[in-house]
């Protein structure tokens, strides 16, 4: 009976943040894991959309004041870790979970429901193991690794049962019935090629003339496409992104641009990052040896695999004709310039090559100009991270 009332009470679900948080950096210097994107939704996104309900935040305190956390005395709370993508097997199994119960795989906690208002990590008794597959992002590589799979499981939560918007017939297209519009959606002239994975194209969003497009691909709500663009799959360009020049199996979070000539591959931008004109990233190395990145949270190099670019966090830049190395990892809020070279590791708030410090101050207001630049203001709550940041990583600059 005890049973019985819990699962019929109504649940609140809460994403919490794992400690794979910090070998996420630099993504989750600002955001939970959770609030990662990755295929065409975040993660938040994708839970909110499979369950139906809005779901909040358990992470560290100077990350809490933008993603709140709601805990309800009324409801029973379940906890699940925010690294991980929802599916069908994995949302039974955890709506399934009585009082006190976790859910675990391989030895990983996945979700744990909670008869008290209060949240505890600590280990229950009352544990059910889950034998599926789960789809989840533990290094910050796994983000243009999986988004090919992402972009697909997202691309049938967002359009099974619809009809695409019109598609001129100024396209090209290959494979049509792969190849979604959202209402708004502006595509001329362009070449759409769904036989290697889908094209989703968002609301309102823009894709100019001579495009040369290979799935899969997701482009979000008022991104761009200049002209001209080739772009190969997967490739994510989040809510106001613009992409220009050759892109490949890249993710970038939202508002950032990468608007001009230059190549960018197996790749990872946060948002309000720009990499100016001709910037360029390798992504394999001559000798094709596996490429090593540096893990900040761990303080230490690990290997990615045969293939990865640059991953950059918020507000960093470069200007143009910049060089990145195979494997180049940028940190929050980073001003690249030079004629050589960038380390392969630049940490937050890192001036030119490297050589100097980003000061605070002028740090918020170059952040507040970029964010103006799209109609929007710097919140008070997203300074207060960068502040936090910046003394978080001050031993780690010059």
């Amino acid at each position: 009976m005890g049973f019985f009332i819990f699962s019929a009470m109504e649940r609140n679900y809460i994403l919490f943040d794992t400690p794979v948080r910090e070998d996420l950096y630099p993504f989750t210097h600002t955001r939970p894991a959770a609030a990662c994107r990755i295929g065409i939704l975040t993660i938040q996104e994708k839970w909110e959309r499979w369950l139906g309900a809005a779901v909040s935040h358990f992470t560290i305190p100077y990350l809490q004041a933008k993603y709140p956390l709601r805990l309800q005395k009324d409801q029973v709370n379940v906890l699940v870790a925010g690294n991980i993508c929802p599916d069908a097997g994995l949302v039974a199994a955890i709506q399934a979970l009585g009082p006190d119960e976790e859910l675990y795989r391989n030895d990983q906690l996945l979700a744990k429901a909670i008869s008290e208002p209060t949240i505890s990590l600590l280990p229950s008794a009352n544990r059910k193991n889950y034998t599926g597959e789960v789809l989840g992002i533990y290094k910050p590589w796994d983000i243009f690794a999986l988004n090919d799979k992402a972009i697909r499981a997202d691309f049938r939560l967002l359009t099974e049962g619809r009809v695409s918007a019109p598609i001129s017939s100024t396209n090209q297209l290959i494979n049509p019935a792969d190849i979604f519009l959202e209402p708004g959606a502006s595509v001329e002239c362009s070449v759409l090629n769904a036989s290697s994975g889908p094209v989703y194209i968002g609301k309102d969003a823009l894709v100019m003339e001579g495009c040369l497009i290979r799935g899969a691909l997701a482009l979000g709500e008022k991104a761009v496409l200049k002209m001209g663009a080739k772009v190969y799959g997967a490739t994510t360009l989040g809510p106001h992104c613009v992409g220009g020049g050759e892109i490949k199996n890249t993710v970038m979070f939202g508002y950032s641009n990468k608007a001009h000539d230059g190549y960018l591959g197996d790749a990872v931008l946060g948002e309000w990052c720009n990499l100016g004109a001709n910037t360029t990233c390798s992504n394999l190395k001559n000798n094709v040896s596996p490429v090593k990145i540096y893990m900040e949270g761990q303080g230490e190099w690990a290997v990615a695999g045969t293939k990865c670019g640059v991953l950059m966090g918020d507000y960093s830049r470069c200007g143009i004709n910049t060089m990145l190395n195979t494997g180049t990892v940028v940190g929050v809020s980073c001003n690249i310039f030079g004629a050589h070279l960038p380390p392969k590791f630049l940490p937050s708030f890192s001036w030119g090559d490297h050589q100097q410090s980003y000061r605070l101050t002028e740090a918020l207001r170059d952040a507040g100009n970029w964010k103006q630049l799209k109609g929007q203001p710097l919140q008070r709550e997203e300074a207060e991270i960068l502040e936090a940041v910046y003394e978080q990583t001050k031993e780690k600059r010059p």
